[in-house]
Parts: C-alpha cells; structure tokens; sequence
C-alpha cells in the first residue's frame, strides 16, 4: 500500500529525473542510502531527532551518500527529503516510485504466494498467464505457503485472482453448504 504523503515526493523524483529509465536509476541508487539506513537502529535514530540540528543531518547524508558512490542528483534528493523531515521513509518513497514507473512503463506488479518455490520456468508461465489474463505485463513479487496446500494466489492492484487446492476447497465446501 502506497503511503498518501509519499506520492508526492515520488512524482518530484520521477520528474526532476527526467524519464522512467532515469528515475529507476535513481531509485536503484537511493535504495542503496535505504539499505543503509535500515541495517541502522542507531541513524534512524540520529534522523528522527529533532534535537539534532537539520545542518548535521545534511551533513550526515552527504557522507553516507559519498561512501555509497550516489550521484549528485541521489544525493540533492536525499537532502531535500532531509530537509522535508522524511528521511526515514525513503521506502516508502521508493515504494511510490516504483509503482509510478511501473505505470509509466505498463507494468503491474502480481503479488503471488504458491504453495511451494517455483522454477524459472514455472515463473515465466505463470507471468504469462497473468499477462494475458489481466492484458499488461506482469512482474511477480513472490513467496511461499504451504498451507496452500498446491497452486497460487495472485494479488493484483484490486483483484485477487485464487487458484490454490485450498480456495478451491473453501468454494466447493460454500456452494455445498
């Protein structure tokens, strides 16, 4: 679920980028900052200080930023989203920028948990058939649960669209009953 206040920011990234390919750049490159920042309890604390001044912060980011090898342009958006008090969630910023170019790029991304670890080749039928079945190209984001018991479940934007034994038993057992 997008976060209402990070698809603003998002649409900023994707146009100061100035396409869909430069942007998924630089969100592979923010990410990197995000990864950062996640191994560490103690940064996110530092960010979400307000006693801490806004300078040191700043200052902060660049250092990190450097270390990481970002670009300038990485490191302005890191800064602003310092400045903005929203530093800590860059995921979720990510998050509203990687559906943006999704959708610029007309794909949707499937949700899919199976019954059990798919080979390549599972994968790609599968992306095929939801491709054709919802008429856009599909990217699975993938995971595992055995209760399925056989099959999948695919999330997509609204849809859920349920082949799993399980689902299958639920119905049968609701229409018998």
């Amino acid at each position: 679920m997008i976060r209402s206040f990070a698809r603003p920011y998002a649409k900023a990234v994707l146009d100061v980028a100035g396409s869909t390919d430069a942007a998924a750049s630089l969100s592979a490159e923010i990410a990197t900052f995000r990864d950062s920042l996640e191994r560490s309890e103690d940064l996110r604390g530092v960010f979400a200080t307000p006693g801490i001044d806004i300078e040191r912060k700043e200052s902060l980011v660049r250092e990190i930023a450097s270390r990481l090898g970002l670009s300038d342009l990485a490191q302005r958006t890191l800064i602003v989203l310092t400045r903005n008090r929203r530093i800590n969630d860059v995921g979720a910023i990510l998050d509203a920028l990687t559906a943006l170019i999704n959708e610029k790029r007309g794909i949707v991304i499937a949700d899919v948990v199976a019954a059990e670890e798919l080979d390549e080749a599972g994968k790609s039928r599968l992306a095929k058939a939801l491709s054709k079945r919802f008429g856009r190209e599909v990217e699975l984001r993938l995971s595992t649960d055995p209760t399925l018991l056989g099959g999948f479940v695919a999330k997509l934007e609204s849809e859920v669209y349920d082949a799993s034994v399980r689902g299958r038993m639920t119905r049968m057992r609701e229409s018998v009953s």
